[in-house]
């Protein structure tokens, strides 16, 4: 997609679960190439926000644009091939146990009938994809022989491996030690700058934020480096709050802000 098109958007959208509201009129518009990264408390949104751009929810009220189609009352069957375009790195990195990495890096190419005239390439693009983040090396192994930041790191690779428009991260860093983490996340910088990707990441790290808002790929040096004084690489935060998105802005905006609930989210230098 060209930068600047709309690749998500919603428009007042609402939900509620048996009467509670876990969604409260929200809207955004996150544009190609942007990344935006979400915060806040254990219950406040998140997740639900992650499934209903990738129609696993349906709002009761508002709209939702997926690569500029109307997506908010698609049918199960509609949505097969708009999947196809999004990569999703689930909570613990959500691999099958009785499959080796080969095959769970190369489900989507595999199992997507979009993805179908790359099934024979599979194993070749499911090694390149492992190659990105290192791990080539594990094809024929298990997911539980390796540890929670290589199973996360397949993660990603099976998220990549279509090279999707959109990609969805719930919880890349959860549960694993800071260079860990920032290794996850140094991934996650790599794949936007090789390849425009607009990225939602939901997350309870602070670090996660400053690091992609203030951090690129150098491709010559291989690794991530400081972005320039004064560079916008894209990055913008959203706070939600009991299913509400009370913050929305850049990182010298959410350290400005002076709401007690927003301030809890501020990287402290």
């Amino acid at each position: 997609m060209v930068r600047g098109d709309s690749v998500l958007r919603f428009e007042a959208v609402s939900l509620s679960f048996f009467g509670e509201t876990v969604l409260d009129n929200v809207s955004f518009n996150i544009p190609a190439g942007g990344t935006r990264v979400v915060l806040g408390a254990a219950g406040s949104g998140k997740t639900v926000l992650l499934k209903l751009s990738l129609g696993l929810l349906k709002p009761d009220t508002g709209r939702i644009f997926l690569f500029g189609t109307d997506v908010t009352r698609f049918e199960e069957s509609q949505w097969y091939g708009m999947r196809a375009r999004v990569g999703v790195l689930f909570q613990e990195g959500g691999l099958f146990d009785s499959m080796n990495i080969e095959e769970n890096v190369s489900y989507p190419l595999v199992n997507q009938e979009v993805h179908a005239g790359h099934a024979a390439n599979a194993p070749e693009m499911a090694r390149e994809s492992l190659k990105f983040v290192g791990l080539e090396h594990t094809m024929e192994k298990f997911p539980s022989e390796l540890s929670g930041g290589m199973r996360r790191r397949v993660g990603i690779a099976r998220a990549t491996v279509t090279s999707p428009d959109l990609l969805l991260y719930d919880s890349p860093t959860a549960g694993l030690d800071p260079i860990t983490a920032n290794r996850i996340i140094s991934l996650i910088i790599k794949d936007r700058e090789l390849h425009n990707t607009t990225s939602l990441i939901a997350t309870h790290r602070a670090q996660d934020g400053h690091m992609l808002a203030n951090f690129r790929y150098n491709p010559d040096s291989g690794t991530v480096v400081r972005t320039s004084v004064g560079e916008d690489n894209g990055t913008r935060y959203f706070v939600m709050q009991e299913g509400r998105l009370v913050f929305h802005g850049t990182e010298a905006e959410l350290d400005a802000s002076t709401d007690p609930y927003v301030s809890k989210f501020i990287m402290r230098q």
